[in-house]
């Protein structure tokens, strides 16, 4: 499988949710040779999409000469898109937001009916891909953080998504919690694995990995000075 991870953070490779990222990558080689290429979106040239919507009108040719024509057709040539990317603001961090917002040449100005909403009749063939979103955040638990950037995946990617979010991510990245974040990505790398044979996640497994490491009071008293 070809896979495009987009690495959303920051902080490149020492982001704390590419440590769930490389876990779970981990697990769908070990089921299968993978070739996978990850671009960290920081360090790209991608100007903001000015709404002018001429991509739109004359096939796909956007009025900017950066990087983001030769990330387009990178992914129309991938089997799974991955975006790895930590929780800011209840949405992506705003580099990624720019490369979603200059995706606008994949589809014309015409619209149709999909279900019960209007969608943008597409100027390339995506059919064949693969959508996986997999979101840290710094705040001991998942209801009120991540249901906004859920919610904007689902609508962008209405079908062949799959969902991984998980609170306490900055733990990953601190070797004094490896009792427990060690186990956590265990379970990550079984689901990569299992992701590769069957293009699904069990939702046991799926809702183990989301929960918490440790009590909710716990880490934000950690967080807090309280507990050293």
């Amino acid at each position: 499988m070809k896979i495009l991870v987009l690495n959303g953070s920051p902080k490149r490779e020492k982001s704390d949710t590419m440590h769930i990222t490389r876990a779970f990558l981990d697990g769908m080689k070990d089921e299968a040779p993978q070739e996978v290429h990850i671009v960290n979106i920081i360090d790209k040239h991608i100007e903001f999409c000015t709404g002018c919507f001429i991509c739109k009108r004359n096939g796909g040719e956007c009025i900017h000469n950066d990087d983001m024509s030769a990330l387009l057709s990178e992914v129309l040539e991938s089997d799974l898109l991955l975006m790895s990317y930590p929780l800011y603001a209840y949405g992506m961090p705003a580099p990624l937001k720019v490369f979603i917002d200059r995706t606008m040449p994949l589809s014309s100005m015409a619209m149709k009916k999909q279900g019960d909403r209007y969608v943008h009749v597409g100027q390339a063939d995506f059919s064949h891909l693969r959508y996986m979103m997999i979101c840290g955040c710094g705040f001991p638990n998942s209801k009120h953080n991540f249901e906004p950037v859920v919610t904007q995946f689902k609508l962008m990617f209405p079908s062949n998504h799959t969902i991984i979010t998980v609170p306490e991510s900055p733990m990953f990245n601190a070797p004094e919690a490896a009792e427990v974040t060690v186990p956590r990505l265990a379970l990550v790398r079984q689901a990569g694995k299992q992701y590769a044979g069957t293009g699904a996640i069990d939702n046991d497994l799926l809702a183990e990995i989301c929960s918490p490491m440790i009590s909710e009071d716990m880490y934000a008293a950690i967080c807090n000075g309280e507990i050293k």
